[in-house]
């Protein structure tokens, strides 16, 4: 470990400030974020870019990383796809399976284009993914999201209106003879992450899907895929207050998305809803 990173490592959790008259102020507790990264710049790299907002703790290597989140249990891990050894997603897997770390939120780095490693991530557990080269706004602002309360730290979402297409699986599982299905539906709201389909029809409950839209004033054709995560049933008519309350349909969290829909995604939402006033590059 360096001495920049021993530095960030070392940080006090919790500490005081004293004032001109002598009395303390409490400050309050620094997130710790363990960094895994079998590449030394790597870890250097995001120390850097966490280490101002964050207690940044360090690993080579997944078993290295496993054994210093039991003993410490960090606030959030970030961590390498591509790693000898146990690799980021085997590695992802151990902590969603420990009753003990299974809460602890999972940022995976990837480096694959075509979105294979983003589905791999997104199927171990990884509550974000992250592509590099990295971004440092991008890491920053997961990294600080994640480490609030719960309810404070889903993805920046906008609203839409658009029309989607969901295919889903074949009837039955193997039979590659049997038609696919294909669902109409509208977008209501969309994040990087993922989005809500308003739709009457059914889909496959944690089932996977691929989906067919467009974004507003665009002709290119988004054809990611994505896991059924939740669903939502409308309100008997006398609880309903607001248009939402009569909804029908299921949130969608994407799996493959290659880059340049993802940069796509990124750019559509983030221009609509700024992060901290800057756009992430």
């Amino acid at each position: 470990m360096s001495e920049a990173t021993r530095m960030y490592a070392d940080a006090p959790e919790v500490g005081a400030s004293a004032s001109r008259g002598g009395s303390f102020e409490i400050v309050a507790a620094r997130p710790t974020v363990l960094v895994v990264d079998d590449v030394p710049y790597m870890l250097e790299l995001a120390s850097l870019f966490l280490g101002r907002t964050s207690s940044v703790i360090t690993a080579q290597s997944g078993e290295e990383a496993l054994a210093i989140a039991r003993e410490q249990r960090p606030s959030v891990i970030v961590s390498d796809r591509r790693m000898p050894g146990m690799d980021g997603v085997a590695f992802c897997r151990a902590v969603a399976r420990d009753p003990a770390l299974a809460s602890v939120p999972f940022v995976m780095l990837v480096s694959d284009d075509t979105g294979v490693e983003r589905g791999l991530a997104v199927r171990a557990g990884a509550a974000d993914v992250l592509a590099k080269p990295l971004s440092r706004i991008a890491l920053v602002d997961s990294v600080s999201r994640l480490c609030r309360k719960e309810h404070e730290s889903s993805m920046p979402r906008i609203e839409l209106d658009v029309p989607i297409s969901v295919i889903t699986a074949h009837a039955e599982e193997g039979d590659r003879q049997a038609p696919r299905c294909t669902e109409k539906g509208i977008v209501r709201n969309l994040s990087r992450g993922g989005l809500f389909v308003e739709t009457e029809s059914e889909l496959p409950t944690h089932g996977e899907v691929d989906l067919r839209f467009r974004l507003p004033d665009s002709a290119d054709l988004l054809a990611p895929s994505a896991q059924v995560i939740w669903r939502r049933r409308p309100l008997p008519v006398s609880e309903q207050s607001c248009e939402d309350d009569a909804l029908s349909g299921f949130g969608l969290r994407f799996l493959e998305v290659d880059g340049a829909t993802l940069r796509r995604l990124d750019d559509f939402v983030y221009e609509r809803v700024p992060v901290h006033g800057v756009k992430p590059k």
